[in-house]
């Protein structure tokens, strides 16, 4: 996957793609520390479009404020106009979006009081994340040896970055057996969700999804819980066990990267027809629709990359001191 680009945005100005470093001792990338979104811009017949962009840059702030960080140096409202800025000045019709949010300096006696917090945003071009094909054949998943974090293990409805060591040993053990996707059981023993996206169950027409208490409650997933309900679909939320999966008409996963796509196998029992199933694809239809310009919710949920308003350094950097800005 390439992820190049011509510039990031990082603290207020744009660096060259080739200097956005940071040092061997930033102490988040030592402990962690850190919350990201994954965005996507879209090509509308307006332009490019960023689907979704002021939901995703309030949970940034939110899990920034999760894991401790109560004063940030930049704005919700900037950190919008920098996005677009973002993919504005690398020219992109369409990409993927990486804002973060990270520990710069300070906490190296696990306490974020004093430490100062750096804010970086990436846009780079991306398709599919689990595949074209997977679209319309889906993938094959197993359920993962390992278990979705405790509630009150780490902060399950904030991105931490490092809480995705979680995902990176589910989705590791998963592939190495020949899987494209794990799906995660939570501390209960009931479903949660996959390693990066949201799950879906269909049985006889209705839609189950699990509760939000375990999971991280995905922005694709509220958008497609919105989009099958005005679709006439029955959705509702409740606790989904593991042969609930096996015994589906279809089941599929959603997230940013992921968009929409069925799971054709879990622990190879064939799911429905083997295929993307007539509810999948339907929220397929209705979700492209809606990121590209052309649905009804489309002019509520795509900002458009135009007008872009500069935004400047602060005049001196803002650092946390027993939670207050110093």
């Amino acid at each position: 996957m390439g992820m190049e680009s011509k510039w990031i945005w990082k603290d207020g100005d744009f660096v060259r793609y080739e200097d956005a470093t940071l040092h061997f001792l930033t102490p988040g990338l030592h402990y962690g520390i850190g919350v990201f979104e994954g965005i996507r811009c879209y090509q509308t017949k307006s332009g490019p479009a960023v689907f979704r962009l002021p939901e995703h840059i309030r949970r940034l702030r939110l899990s920034a404020k999760a894991l401790g960080f109560d004063t940030l140096p930049f704005s919700e409202e900037e950190l919008i106009e920098a996005t677009k800025g973002t993919v504005a000045k690398n020219g992109f019709s369409e990409c993927y979006i990486r804002p973060m949010i990270w520990l710069d300096a300070g906490g190296w006696n696990l306490n974020l009081d004093g430490g100062r917090p750096a804010i970086g945003i990436a846009a780079w071009e991306w398709k599919n994340y689990l595949g074209e094909a997977a679209l319309e054949r889906g993938v094959r998943a197993n359920v993962s040896s390992y278990t979705r974090h405790h509630p009150n293990v780490s902060m399950t409805k904030a991105k931490i970055s490092g809480n995705y060591v979680n995902s990176f040993l589910a989705k590791t053990e998963s592939v190495r057996l020949g899987f494209e996707e794990a799906i995660m059981l939570d501390p209960s023993g009931y479903v949660a969700e996959c390693t990066g996206a949201n799950l879906f169950v269909v049985k006889d027409g209705r839609i189950v999804t699990t509760p939000s208490a375990p999971i991280l409650e995905g922005i694709t997933r509220d958008t497609l819980l919105t989009l099958a309900k005005e679709l006439g679909y029955e959705v509702v939320e409740q606790t989904i066990a593991r042969d609930q999966l096996y015994m589906a008409d279809e089941v599929f996963v959603c997230g940013t990267a992921a968009e929409v796509v069925a799971l054709r196998e879990i622990d190879f029992r064939t799911i429905g027809s083997g295929a993307a199933g007539p509810v999948t694809l339907a929220l397929q239809k209705a979700y492209h629709a809606t990121v590209r310009g052309a649905h009804a919710r489309s002019k509520e949920w795509c900002t458009p990359v135009r007008n872009v308003r500069d935004v400047r350094r602060y005049p001196a950097p803002v650092r946390l001191v027993r939670g207050r800005r110093r």
